[in-house]
């Protein structure tokens, strides 16, 4: 597929996934985007070669969420009965979310402006978010009459205490990067001219570390808010069992006898 509303580049092991719609505030709730969008992760879950995904947007907003004259116009994925809106959220923007969830890549949001509603939420499905200092997040969507349609706030609740969620989606106020960074929303805070330089700089970082670890630990993570300690611990040692008898683990253990004892 010839991408017009995203950019998808790749270097080594590291992937960059850019929302290039700045006209629009690089919203996702249009057909194409999304299309564009889930064919653009289903290649990426696919590439066994690659271990990061960064995700960010172009210009100067990360994402402003869902197209707000759609819905005002109920045109869209906003069209028509309520049963047909329904099935409408499950076919598009909840695909996006599975299919976000479904990645065993390491993501990171590079949060480069404004993230509201369905844009925050995004950011909220990265396991990681670099903030730059003009970043805002926003769970905004009781300020025009909604709730977080995409299931954002599924990953809200395991990102922060509950009554953090409850303070951001009751109010639907905008908070700051400084604020984010306290709240728990993020894990740092750059200036906005460093935030494509650390962002690929983390990216580098994890990426270096043994890739089949680096998948089994995220699905291990993932797991982790679901499974009972019993059968998490079985994962545990099903997981370690097959990872033992890796190159990726032998390789690993000789560079580490290799630097203490060089």
């Amino acid at each position: 597929m010839d991408y017009r509303n995203i950019r998808l580049e790749r270097q080594g092991r590291i992937a960059t996934l850019t929302l290039a719609r700045p006209e629009s505030g690089n919203t996702i709730s249009d057909a194409g985007t999304l299309a564009e969008l889930l064919d653009a992760l289903a290649g990426i879950e696919a590439a066994a070669d690659l271990s990061v995904l960064i995700l960010t947007g172009s210009g100067t907003i990360f994402s402003a969420g869902g197209n707000v004259r759609d819905m005002r116009d109920r045109a869209g994925m906003f069209a028509g009965q309520p049963i047909e809106v329904y099935e409408s959220y499950r076919r598009s923007v909840q695909r996006l979310t599975l299919q976000m969830a479904r990645l065993d890549q390491v993501t990171i949001a590079a949060v480069n402006g404004a993230a509201v509603g369905a844009g925050c939420d995004l950011a909220l499905m990265c396991d990681l978010r670099l903030a730059a200092r003009s970043a805002r997040f926003g769970q905004t969507f009781v300020n025009v009459g909604l709730i977080p349609g995409d299931g954002g706030l599924w990953f809200l609740a395991r990102i922060v205490p509950r009554h953090v969620a409850a303070d951001l989606v009751f109010t639907g106020r905008l908070v700051g990067a400084d604020e984010a960074l306290r709240l728990g929303l993020v894990n740092e805070v750059v200036e906005d001219a460093q935030l494509a330089e650390r962002a690929r700089g983390l990216a580098e970082t994890i990426a270096a570390r043994p890739p089949l670890a680096l998948r089994q630990a995220k699905r291990l993570l993932n797991r982790a808010y679901e499974a009972t300690l019993p059968d998490f611990l079985d994962l545990c040692a099903a997981y370690q069992a097959m990872l033992h008898q890796t190159d990726d683990h032998r390789q690993a253990l000789a560079a580490y006898f290799e630097k203490r004892t060089g």
